[in-house]
């Protein structure tokens, strides 16, 4: 019995463990476990099935931006609590909770950029920071990105990818509903083109007001896009939902989505829609 025994010093065996585990993940749609760096080394982008893995606010820039061009707007605006809400937490500890874990100070960066030298306005939701819920800051910050679009006449761009409302903030969250509405009705007003991505998850009250608003919406396939999830859908209408219900192509097939773009030629379409909509490179 003793002799297949093979023993190992503690510490390497936990070391070799972690190893292990960090190399590894599985995809959310295909539920294949796919080596990590493959993964990092295709854009993200799962190789069995094209499902595109969430990326963070830094790797979406360095993705669309052409490099050194992009300078962030409104970085020390700040949430308060009006409210003074507490649910198991008080909202000011999951504010400082969300600041120190992503190093950002809310859950959306906006400023100006280039994409294939075309000037524009950009904002783009941070998932990792409270679920990349819309406050009153969240809202503030996409409406004075859209002014200072209609003020230098450049086109604006919105990266999504949210749980809705913030409802830590209750009807002072909502309110941004209807204000970025308003916001990108002067983006029409101005003739200036607005354009969507839509990236997985983006749902509740930013997908009801400022994602589905766009003269151009995009998506990144396979992302789930919606207003609820799809048990409380099918608990409210008390029916199986169909196949593939939510994500883009679904979407896409019912006409509420322009196009599926992948990631490897995003830009290149981003920068082939916006010379459509009028948009010039600086070089021009």
């Amino acid at each position: 019995m003793g002799w297949f025994k093979r023993s190992k010093p503690e510490d390497s065996q936990g070391s070799s463990v972690n190893i292990m585990e960090g190399m590894w993940i599985k995809c959310t749609v295909c539920r294949a476990i796919i080596f990590k760096r493959e993964v990092e080394r295709n854009l993200k982008v799962c190789p069995k099935c094209s499902y595109h893995f969430p990326m963070s606010i830094e790797e979406r820039v360095e993705l669309l931006t052409d490099a050194g061009t992009f300078r962030e707007w409104d970085a020390d605006l700040l949430a308060n609590d009006p409210l003074e809400f507490e649910d198991t937490l008080p909202y000011q500890t999951r504010l400082v909770n969300a600041q120190e874990k992503t190093s950002k100070q809310e859950a959306i960066l906006t400023g100006s950029c280039c994409i294939r030298e075309i000037p524009l306005a950009i904002g783009i939701f941070d998932f990792s920071f409270m679920g990349g819920s819309m406050g009153s800051v969240v809202g503030e910050k996409i409406c004075r990105a859209i002014d200072r679009a209609v003020t230098d006449h450049l086109p604006f761009l919105l990266v999504t990818t949210s749980g809705g409302a913030r409802m830590q903030e209750g009807t002072l969250s909502l309110m941004q509903m209807a204000k970025t509405a308003a916001a990108i009705a002067n983006l029409h007003e101005a003739k200036l083109p607005y354009v969507v991505l839509l990236t997985d998850p983006t749902f509740g009250g930013v997908t009801a007001s400022v994602a589905m608003l766009g003269d151009i919406i995009l998506a990144e396939p396979k992302a789930l896009i919606g207003f609820a999830g799809p048990r409380v859908i099918e608990q409210t209408i008390k029916q199986r939902l169909p196949e593939g219900f939510q994500r883009a192509e679904f979407l896409l097939d019912h006409g509420m989505v322009d196009k599926i773009v992948k990631r490897k030629v995003l830009k290149d379409t981003l920068a082939t829609l916006l010379t459509h909509c009028g948009a010039r490179a600086m070089s021009a």
